[in-house]
């Protein structure tokens, strides 16, 4: 009985597990952090938790997380099995008849949310779905280009979720529709971390997509180009940032955090070698750290 126990827990992990390499953790985290810091800004106003709230839109919003992700998995099969080797359908842990149940069976769970959760959440959940199609299906491919691969990453993650998320918390909660300075900023700043992750994404990847004919921004500059540009941005717009959260909005604790992040980032950026792969997908995966940690900063502050 205890092996049988032991096996069926093992089975269940496996699953788990697999599906957690398909839906991308790190998304499902990056997507999770940002909605949680949203809700708590738009709920501090007149302290109202309405938890129902929050969790209506995780669930929707992680559906189409999910759909984004595993759609992009299923028309980069052959990329994959150079670049991501690791991903459920390159390795044949999911048959691609398989994922295209998972992805419109979140499709569908994804749009009743929005339904369900109001005008601005359904708007979020359909301007999202339509992009991350886009980017993924042909004929259309937008990731193909480097300019409307990094304009889909920005404009979802650093538009889409912050600015239409707020004001959908803000009205369901507070009855409402504004966009305080601290959201502002907030956009402002994951603008810029977005901007990067569409950069510094194709790093680790240049061997699967130059082989299919995929120009990304790494091939056309070069991965140092880019590594370096990426740096220097992303250097300068927190030190931006920093100062106006200090002496324009008088909120010393993001400011100081934006200062914080930034020597993170410089302590990853000195270990990275950008000829070797997994160094690069470290690298990646650290800043996308950074990424939750500034939705972690500005909803402890909330």
């Amino acid at each position: 009985m205890h092996q049988i126990r032991t096996a069926s827990r093992t089975k269940a992990d496996e699953v788990i597990t697999t599906f957690l390499r398909f839906a991308r953790l790190h998304t499902l985290v990056g997507t999770t952090l940002s909605i949680t810091a949203l809700f708590f800004i738009a709920a501090r106003v007149e302290n109202q938790y309405y938890w129902v709230v929050l969790l209506l839109t995780l669930a929707s919003c992680l559906a189409a997380n999910v759909y984004i992700t595993g759609l992009n998995q299923i028309t980069d099969v052959e990329i994959d099995r150079i670049n991501k080797p690791y991903l459920p359908i390159a390795s044949g842990d999911y048959t691609i008849p398989q994922a295209q149940r998972i992805v419109f069976v979140c499709l569908g769970l994804a749009l009743f949310g929005g339904l369900i959760g109001g005008w601005f959440l359904l708007l979020t959940i359909v301007v999202s779905v339509l992009i991350g199609t886009a980017y993924s299906v042909p004929p259309i491919r937008l990731k193909r280009f480097p300019f409307w691969a990094a304009f889909c990453i920005l404009a979802v993650r650093g538009l889409v979720v912050n600015i239409l998320l707020y004001l959908h918390f803000d009205h369901t909660l507070n009855r409402a529709v504004r966009l305080p300075a601290e959201v502002q900023i907030l956009t402002a700043i994951i603008f810029g971390y977005s901007l990067l992750i569409a950069w510094f994404k194709d790093l680790p990847d240049t061997k699967g997509d130059e082989a299919f004919g995929i120009r990304t921004l790494s091939i056309s500059w070069g991965k140092q180009q880019v590594w370096l540009a990426g740096s220097w941005l992303f250097g300068l717009g927190l030190l931006g940032a920093a100062a106006y959260l200090i002496w324009g909005l008088d909120e010393p604790t993001l400011g100081y955090g934006q200062l914080g992040l930034l020597l993170i980032y410089f302590i990853m950026a000195r270990g990275v070698d950008l000829e070797n792969q997994k160094s690069i997908a470290r690298f990646y995966q650290g800043f996308w750290g950074l990424f939750f940690g500034e939705y972690l900063l500005f909803a402890m502050v909330a």
